[in-house]
């Protein structure tokens, strides 16, 4: 097979580990529409030339359950047979009783038993990641790898991702879309008190992780929300704890920069997150403290941007760029040109933090005022306009609307303003050196309003 998972040749060779089977040989021809596809019946005939080849160990029952179900529900996604509730995994419980299921009985090692566990690994990896929720439902040991991160970890270093956009327009409500198959997935409810619900809220996905950061009524919080066991618990609090910050991430490590502590002082401090350990690691101080700024990861370096200062209302112009290699921070002066053009009569409190994101190490931001889209000149430190924003993507100030990266496109979610109801749209553009030409992904009735948004890639 190659790296796509696709079957090079219409004859499957079966090695065993010592020594070649001997038998006749089976022919595997058809066409198949996906990866995922191909992979569960090149598993199920893989296995059922196994059985006829070799004569010493026929098949057992447990196997065969799981190999069947495996291609019965590769027919049913990829057909269009059934409409799948797609939130992943099913809330994590105790599986004490899972030894009477099917599978129970077969080794904890291995997950399809003739192909052996790296081989069936190597299959999974190549299935998309909405459909392991289903995969878990086959048996044990399905689900304890799906849920123990180990397929995420192997994608990352083969260099296999899908971006999901999680988004939240009705408070304590996520929703996730994934673009690439246009498919909406509900999140379980957060649970939390009123306090928090009305409070102000930040959010970023890292690792398998979306981390949404609040107050409740002593103290700043952060709830941790798992796509291993699609579950909301507490997550590991800040060294410092904190508010109105710039943030981003890169695979399993966050940063987070800036923001006000509990008794609203302007901070100039930034931490690590590892999604990996659930630690946090103080940095170096940035050389100016900042609020309701932005932060993006670009060219390996992590970058703070905007913002307003330490008792000044007046919004920086400078940014700064953090080096992890080297652990400092240095300013660049005149990097963010400053208020949008029709916002210039609201105080800097009243805008939201700059809205950027970076596709292919480029940087863009959308000038909500002008409803227009510009792309940053590194070499000569300016900004310059390459087109519009959707038509339909309102915003108060910069609120209430999404502006981020989600793989090699852009993507703007918002929608027009209604009484009593609203739709929320999803527009994309893959950005080519053209003007952008935004292409609608997808559209419902929904809160027009995004609280909060985040872009998840693993």
């Amino acid at each position: 097979m190659d790296t796509k998972g696709r079957v090079s040749s219409p004859s499957v060779e079966l090695e065993n580990s010592n020594k070649m089977l001997e038998g006749p040989s089976y022919l595997v021809s058809r066409e198949l529409p996906s990866s995922c596809e191909q992979e569960s019946k090149w598993i199920y005939n893989t296995h059922r030339v196994m059985e006829l080849s070799n004569n010493k160990r026929p098949i057992e029952d447990d196997d065969e359950i799981t190999l069947r179900k495996v291609c019965k529900l590769s027919d049913a996604i990829l057909g269009g047979e059934v409409v799948m509730d797609l939130n992943g995994l099913p809330p994590a419980k105790d599986q004490s009783n899972d030894g009477h299921q099917g599978g129970g009985n077969s080794d904890s090692s291995s997950l399809i038993h003739q192909l052996g566990r790296d081989i069936s690994i190597n299959c999974l990896l190549r299935c998309s990641r909405s459909d392991y929720g289903s995969i878990a439902s086959l048996n044990k040991n399905f689900r304890s790898l799906i849920r123990s991160g180990e397929l995420y970890t192997l994608r990352r270093k083969v260099g296999i991702v899908e971006h999901w956009v999680y988004f939240s327009c009705s408070l304590l409500e996520w929703e996730a879309f994934d673009p690439d198959l246009r498919r909406w997935m509900h999140l379980p409810r957060m649970a939390s008190n009123e306090c928090f619900m009305c409070s102000d809220k930040e959010s970023l996905a890292v690792g398998t992780e979306l981390l949404v950061f609040g107050r409740e009524i002593t103290s700043h919080v952060v709830y941790r929300y798992s796509i291993l066991t699609n579950t909301w618990s507490s997550g590991t609090e800040m060294n410092t704890p904190r508010c109105l910050f710039g943030s981003a991430s890169r695979g399993e490590l966050a940063i987070l920069a800036g923001g006000c502590d509990p008794r609203g002082n302007v901070l100039n401090s930034a931490e690590l997150y590892n999604s990996e350990t659930g630690t946090w690691l103080t940095l170096p101080s940035m050389n100016k403290p900042r609020r309701m700024c932005s932060g993006v990861f670009m060219d390996g370096k992590f970058y703070v941007i905007g913002g307003t200062g330490a008792g000044d209302q007046k919004q920086l112009t400078c940014g700064e760029v953090y080096d992890l290699e080297k652990g400092t921070w240095t300013e660049i002066p005149n990097m963010f040109p400053g208020r949008n053009a029709g916002e210039l009569e609201a105080p800097a409190a009243a805008a939201a933090p700059p809205l950027l994101a970076v596709v292919n190490n480029i940087l863009y931001a959308a000038d909500y005022a002008e409803q227009e889209v510009r792309r940053y000149d590194k070499e000569r430190n300016m900004w310059i306009t390459v087109g519009s924003l959707p038509e339909r993507a309102a915003s108060m100030n910069g609120w209430g609307i999404a502006f981020r990266a989600c793989g090699d496109r852009l993507i703007v979610i918002g929608g027009p303003r209604a009484l009593g109801g609203g739709t929320i749209e999803l527009n994309s553009w893959v950005p080519d050196g053209g003007p952008p030409q935004w292409n609608l992904l997808a559209r419902k009735p929904s809160g027009s309003f995004v609280y909060n948004c985040a872009v998840m890639g693993c």
